[in-house]
């Protein structure tokens, strides 16, 4: 196996693996919208069951008319990433790992819609009673991957934009 692909099963897998072994110890340890103080007034390990997509948007809706449309837009990004990735150069360290990262997570959260017909989070930042959405270590790792991604990119166009004047 090429040794980007086998990046790409060792970063992608590790999140899975964390972010999974994460969600079943809150949906086994911590009851259903119940929550730990941390930090007080900052942050709190809670467990929310998100049934919608990002910062909960379409929660209200039926969820199981619309798994399978989830799932579907879940596959098409796996397939998306997939495809950058395997178009992304070997020696690109930094996009292959931002690649995996989301890869990962998109994954991580994919198995939960699959098994649960919604998404475990538990990661809640807030001050006092502003609250950040809930969120969970795939989630996270998509974030990461993201920003990795296109700060990789922008810096790669500056480079060579610098390069050709």
């Amino acid at each position: 196996m090429r040794r980007k692909y086998r990046l790409l099963a060792i970063i992608s897998g590790l999140v899975v693996l964390c972010d999974q072994v994460s969600k079943l110890y809150i949906e086994h340890a911590l009851p259903l919208h119940s929550a730990i103080e941390v930090v007080e007034n900052f942050f709190q390990i809670v467990h929310i069951r998100n049934t919608g997509v990002a910062f909960g948007i379409l929660a209200a809706e039926d969820r199981f008319t619309l798994m399978p449309l989830f799932v579907a837009i879940s596959l098409l990004a796996v397939g998306i990433v997939i495809y950058l990735y395997a178009k992304t150069s070997d020696e690109s360290l930094g996009n292959l790992f931002a690649l995996a990262l989301i890869l990962g997570g998109a994954l991580g959260n994919l198995i939960d819609r699959v098994r649960l017909n919604e998404v475990i989070d538990f990661l809640d930042f807030h001050w006092y009673q502003l609250h950040w959405p809930a969120f969970n270590i795939a989630d996270s790792c998509i974030t990461v991957g993201v920003g990795l991604f296109i700060a990789m990119n922008l810096r790669q166009h500056e480079h060579t934009t610098a390069q050709s004047s």
